[in-house]
């Protein structure tokens, strides 16, 4: 049975005063039980002291990019062996912002998240729709080609230690969210795909929702059969309404 994954997308916000005490909030608030993980993807300059924050207990680490080099002449890039290193399990690769704003082609995502799982962290891999995209009826076919290009690069064995994220793009920090239905239509086409490679891999794929999960609605998303989990953005940066989704997690 697939475990849910509520991991916390922070982006560029915090100090290090505030990040310190939301981590504090959330690890005083977290549900008890079993079936389900929580995450939190810090910005890089607050890594290493939440790390040792988090130390000893459920609450695990994770950061928002990395790159897709060893080590060299990269200023300002950081190496996937150096977030592991710090206590890192997680990295998020090919978020619609970095693809966007930055130019990262499906190509380049690849790359990083091969690279990230050669430093022994798991890629949560972000795929997902513009709104015209999703308008003029190519949400599939765009999902399909940032999945291949993976697919391609690492084989489809590599998704049994890496987790795929849905976002809508038209979704994030805009207020709007696909219904349950609509997120779980992707969600199932995403397992559909992969399960032509390998039924067992596409079975065992942690499949996030990424497009303003709060806690209002965590509980309808999660109900969803293919949904197991969410990549949070705003919501995370309140104990309390992650803690919201988190609950919702653990009580699904």
């Amino acid at each position: 049975m697939r475990e849910f994954l509520i991991a916390g997308n922070w982006k560029m916000n915090g100090s290090s005063t505030g990040s310190a005490e939301l981590v504090a909030g959330v690890l005083a608030g977290m549900p008890a039980g079993s079936g389900f993980s929580v995450l939190v993807c810090p910005p890089f300059p607050y890594l290493s002291a939440i790390a040792g924050q988090v130390k000893g207990s459920a609450l695990k680490l994770g950061a928002q990019n990395v790159s897709e080099h060893e080590s060299g002449a990269y200023t300002g890039e950081v190496a996937p062996a150096m977030l592991r290193d710090i206590g890192c399990e997680y990295v998020i690769v090919g978020h619609s912002e970095r693809r966007a704003m930055y130019g990262e082609s499906s190509f380049q995502v690849a790359a990083k998240f091969q690279a990230a799982q050669a430093a022994g962290l798991v890629p949560i891999l972000c795929v997902g729709e513009t709104l015209d995209e999703r308008e003029s009826g190519a949400t599939e076919s765009v999902v399909d080609y940032q999945l291949g290009a993976v697919i391609d690069a690492a084989g489809i064995g590599a998704f049994s230690s890496a987790v795929v994220a849905y976002e809508p793009v038209w979704a994030i920090g805009t207020g709007k969210t696909a219904t349950p239905e609509q997120a779980q239509d992707v969600h199932k086409h995403i397992r559909a795909l992969l399960s032509g490679h390998d039924v067992d891999v596409a079975a065992g794929l942690r499949i996030l929702y990424g497009g303003s999960m709060k806690g209002e609605n965590a509980a309808g998303l999660l109900a969803m059969p293919d949904i197991d989990g969410g990549l949070i953005g705003g919501a995370s940066l309140q104990a309390m309404d992650f803690l919201a989704i988190a609950n919702a997690a653990a009580r699904t």
